[in-house]
């Protein structure tokens, strides 16, 4: 499926700036495809429980769907089965990207919450909100038999910030780049790294 011209050119580098999907549902944005009529058709041929849930152009444009982040967010599942968004606060200034979505939330559809958080920390990084997601399902069995040091719990988020603290750089130059202690350090960041995760030498400078 092809994404539209228009699409690109308003800044949309690829689709999950103008649509994201979780379960049944997807939620994108009007000019996501160049045939949204073909793609929809393909979509539901391969997935007929897909719900789409469309924003119209004359509701949001492009411009306001890629600055406001609207579908570069996360689509989650509640407890109860219904779907929430949870987006970037650019999403909740943009008046007409919020009209939308208190909108979307008040109709008959599976989106039936909105959660606004602040993210900028990320973006300042490189990473938009859609860096920040990644759903992966298991059940209670698979999730139990998982390598307990990848699963993050509050004990790991209060060791890897202090991680972050001791060895993350707010800066590099050029000169530092050249600089063999760069190497060192980088070694000391990752051997205390796979402490904290209890991965052993992992790394070939470990072994």
């Amino acid at each position: 499926m092809q994404q539209s011209a228009a699409a690109l050119d308003a800044g949309a580098f690829h689709n999950d700036v103008l649509g994201v999907a979780n379960g049944t549902v997807l939620f994108l944005h009007e000019q996501s495809f160049a045939d949204p009529k073909a793609a929809y058709a393909a979509i539901r041929q391969a997935a007929p429980f897909v719900e789409i849930i469309e924003a119209p152009a004359a509701q949001v444009s492009l411009e306001d769907a890629v600055q406001s982040y609207l579908f570069n967010s996360q689509l989650v599942t509640l407890p109860g089965g219904e779907a929430a968004l949870i987006m970037p606060v650019e999403s909740e200034e943009n008046p007409r990207v919020k009209a939308f979505l208190d909108e979307t939330a008040a109709k008959n559809n599976p989106i039936n919450r909105v959660i606004f958080k602040n993210v900028r920390e990320s973006m300042r990084n490189g990473g938009g909100p859609a860096c920040l997601r990644l759903r992966v399902v298991l059940s209670e069995e698979e999730a139990t038999a998982a390598d307990q040091h990848f699963i993050l719990d509050e004990a790991k988020i209060v060791n890897l910030e202090a991680w972050v603290k001791a060895h993350y750089r707010d800066r590099l130059t050029p000169d530092d780049l050249r600089d063999p202690a760069l190497m060192i350090e980088s070694f000391a960041a990752m051997e205390a790294l796979t402490d904290i995760l209890g991965l052993g030498a992992f790394y070939d400078f470990q072994q």
